[in-house]
């Protein structure tokens, strides 16, 4: 029994071993993945992270000269590799600090700020 009281003073006086959760951050290690963000104001719309992604999260509908063109991005299927990160020409796609925040449905992209639903992708 007394080799347990260094334990227990310890437990006792000590400061916990958790953070506080809504008051500290958690501090993400140096390449850890991230969220995927896309930056519509510098897209070209040129594709090649749908041809990059190995996971085909990434989709492109229309010729990057067409008004309409769309890219459709499936968080369900991202591996969060960041290939299509590393890849953009015009360093429209990047990746956040920080886990993503729970995905409820699929995203779509389009050169309007106009949401899409499922039933208007081709």
């Amino acid at each position: 029994m007394p080799w347990m009281m260094p334990n227990i003073l310890r437990n006792l006086f000590g400061t916990p071993a958790t953070r506080k959760y809504p008051f500290e951050s958690h501090q993400y290690w140096a390449g850890s993945r991230g969220r995927l963000q896309i930056d519509l104001a510098k897209c070209v719309f040129c594709g090649i992270c749908e041809k990059i992604c190995p996971s085909r999260a990434i989709t492109k509908y229309g010729h990057k000269d067409d008004p309409n063109v769309t890219i459709h991005y499936n968080p369900f299927a991202c591996i969060y590799c960041a290939r299509c990160a590393e890849k953009c020409p015009s360093c429209a796609i990047y990746i956040l600090e920080g886990h993503a925040v729970p995905a409820d449905r699929k995203i779509t992209y389009g050169r309007e700020d106009v949401p899409f639903s499922e039933e208007e992708i081709p």
